[in-house]
C-alpha cells in the first residue's frame, strides 16, 4: 500500500485496507475475520465505550491474552479514549499500581477471567467489563460513533521501567503510532499478500506495532495464536501461509529445537532483545530465509533501525541503518563523537515521544535538546549500521521483557525480616539475562522464603530466581549501591 494519503490515526490505518481481505486468523477457532468485520467489532466496541462514559484521554485499561478481543479493544480503546493494555499475568499488587498510575477509568476484562486485575479495580472503583472471545463488549448500549481522534491525541499509554524508579509512562500519540507502522512497512515491504504471524503479547509495543498494525495497514493479515506454542509453529506457518513473523530471540532458539518445515516465509524479524551472530546464522541455515534484526523501544513507538531485505547487506551483531529515524551517537554532554566511536544511542523523528507523562524530571534527564537518549550505548559505522555495545541503564531484559530492578528491590524490602535489598540481571542461556537479588535480613529468613513473597507480589517473568543472603552488600565509597558491581560481585557466586 503507498503512502499517496499516510494515515494520521490509527482508524486512519484501520479504514485504508480493501474490506473483502482476510485480516485476522485466529488458528485456536479456526475462524477468519474481513476487514470490514473487524471494522464493525472494532467500531461497535469503540461506540459501547462511549456508551459507558469513556471520552477523549479517558483511559481503558484491558487485561486480556492474545486473540481478537486484545486487538480489538486496543483499536477501540485508542479511538473512543485512550488504550492502556495490561499484562495479563500481572498481580493484584502490579494492577493496582498500573490502573492508579493510569488514572484507568474503565477495565475490559475476559468472561469469568483475569481475577487479579479485577479485584484490584474493585478495590479502586473502576468498573470492570467483559469481553466476549469474538471481541465484543457484553451488555452495553447502543453508543453514539466515536468522534475521530486527532493526531495529537494519546492513542496508547504504556510503562517503561527506569533503572532507578517506579515505571514510567510513555504516552504514544495517534501521529506517532502512525508514523511507526509506516516505517516498519517501508522496511520490509509488506504487502497485502503478506501473513504475519503474531506470536509477541499484545500488551507490548512489538506486537502491536510490528507484528499486527504494520501488518494491517498494508492489507495483509494478521495470524494471532492465544500463545506461543513451539510444538505448533511450523503447522501454524503451513496452514496460514505465513510469510514473516516477528520475535525475540527466546522464542526463535525454541523454534530451532524442532525440525524445519516446508513454508512460504520470505523472512523472520528479530527484535526486542540482542541476537548474537551465531544464532543468526544458525537461523537462516535453518529456516532458508534472511533474518533481519531490528532495534526498537516503547519511546520510539517500537522500530528505530532494522537491517533490510536483500539485496542490501544485512550485518550480523548490528541492528542496521535508522528506519525512518535519525540516529546519532552522542557523549556525556550531548556532543556527536567520531564516527565507529562509542557513546550514547540518540534518535529523533515523528514517531519519538515528546515527553513522559507527568513526570518532567524523567523528560528533562532523557533529552538532549530535541535528541532522545536511549540509555544504550553504541556505534555507527560509516554506512550508517548502528552496533549495540550494552545498556548505559541497568535494566534487566530477561528475553524481552524489561524489568526495573527498583521494583523488584521494593517487594522484598516490604519482607519484615529483610534489612536490605538489591535486584540485578545475571547471565542466562536461554533468557539473555535472568533476575538475580542480594539481601541483608535482619532476621532469619530462607531463601525459598523470600522467593516466594516475590511470587506472591510479582508476575512470574520478575521474581528472582536466585537470591544471595549475605552479610553486606557492596558499595562505593561514598556509600552508594551501583547494580552493575553488585552483580558483578555475584556473578561468579
Amino acid at each position: 500500500m503507498g503512502d499517496a494519503n499516510p494515515p494520521a490515526s490509527l482508524l486512519d490505518v484501520l479504514n485504508s485496507a480493501p474490506g473483502g481481505n482476510t485480516a485476522i486468523i485466529l488458528p485456536d477457532q479456526n475462524l477468519q475475520l474481513s476487514y470490514d468485520d473487524l471494522r464493525e467489532r472494532v467500531l461497535s466496541l469503540a461506540a459501547g465505550l462511549r456508551a459507558a462514559g469513556i471520552q477523549r484521554g479517558d483511559r481503558v485499561a484491558t487485561a486480556l491474552p492474545n486473540g481478537l478481543p486484545a486487538i480489538a479493544t486496543f483499536l477501540a480503546a485508542s479511538i473512543a479514549g485512550t488504550a492502556a493494555p495490561l499484562n495479563p499475568s500481572y498481580r493484584s499488587e502490579e494492577f493496582s499500581f498500573y490502573l492508579s498510575d493510569t488514572n484507568a477509568r474503565l477495565l475490559l476484562a475476559p468472561p469469568g477471567g483475569a481475577g487479579d486485575a479485577r479485584r484490584a479495580a474493585a478495590e479502586r472503583g473502576i468498573p470492570a467489563l467483559d469481553v466476549s472471545d469474538d471481541g465484543r463488549l457484553a451488555g452495553s448500549a447502543d453508543g453514539v460513533p466515536p468522534v475521530a481522534p486527532a493526531p495529537d491525541d494519546v492513542a496508547l499509554v504504556l510503562h517503561t521501567s527506569g533503572s532507578t524508579g517506579r515505571p514510567k509512562r510513555v504516552p504514544l500519540r495517534h501521529s506517532n503510532l502512525a508514523v511507526s507502522i509506516q516505517n516498519i512497512a517501508r522496511t520490509y515491504q509488506l504487502t497485502e499478500g503478506d501473513v504475519s504471524l503474531c506470536l509477541m503479547p499484545l500488551f507490548h509495543v512489538h506486537g502491536l506495532m510490528a507484528s499486527t498494525m504494520a501488518a494491517l495497514y498494508t492489507g495483509g493479515a494478521v495470524v494471532v495464536p492465544s500463545k506461543f506454542n513451539a510444538l505448533a509453529f511450523w503447522r501454524t506457518v503451513r496452514d496460514c501461509r505465513v510469510t514473516w513473523y516477528s520475535a525475540v530471540p527466546t522464542i526463535h532458539q525454541l523454534i530451532l529445537a524442532r525440525k524445519a518445515g516446508e513454508s512460504n516465509l520470505r523472512f523472520v524479524r528479530s527484535c526486542s532483545a540482542s541476537l548474537p551472530p551465531e544464532v543468526m546464522a544458525r537461523m537462516e541455515d535453518y529456516f532458508g530465509v534472511p533474518v533481519l534484526e531490528a532495534y526498537g523501544m516503547t519511546e520510539a513507538s517500537h522500530q528505530m533501525a532494522s537491517n533490510p531485505l536483500p539485496p542490501a547487506e544485512r550485518k550480523p551483531g548490528s541492528v542496521g541503518p535508522g528506519t525512518g529515524v535519525q540516529i546519532a551517537i552522542l557523549d556525556e554532554a550531548g556532543a556527536p563523537v567520531p564516527s565507529e566511536s562509542l557513546g550514547e544511542v540518540c534518535i529523533q523523528g515523528p514517531n519519538v515521544i515528546r515527553e513522559y507523562e507527568n513526570n518532567p524530571e524523567a523528560t528533562a534527564k532523557s533529552f538532549f535538546g530535541s535528541w532522545f537518549r536511549t540509555g544504550d550505548q553504541g556505534r555507527l559505522d560509516g554506512q550508517g549500521y548502528l552496533t549495540l555495545t550494552g545498556r548505559l541503564k541497568e535494566l534487566i531484559n530477561r528475553g524481552g521483557e524489561k524489568i526495573s530492578p527498583r521494583e523488584i528491590d521494593e517487594v522484598l524490602l516490604a519482607h519484615p525480616r529483610v534489612a536490605e535489598a538489591v535486584c540485578f540481571g545475571v547471565p542466562h542461556p536461554a533468557w539473555g539475562e535472568d533476575v538475580a537479588a542480594a539481601v541483608v535480613l535482619r532476621e532469619p529468613a530462607s531463601e525459598a522464603d523470600l522467593i516466594a513473597w516475590c511470587k506472591e507480589r510479582l508476575a512470574d517473568f520478575k521474581c528472582p530466581k536466585k537470591i544471595y543472603i549475605v552479610d553486606a552488600i557492596p558499595r562505593t565509597a561514598t556509600g552508594k549501591i551501583q547494580r552493575l558491581n553488585v552483580a558483578a560481585a555475584f556473578a561468579k557466586a
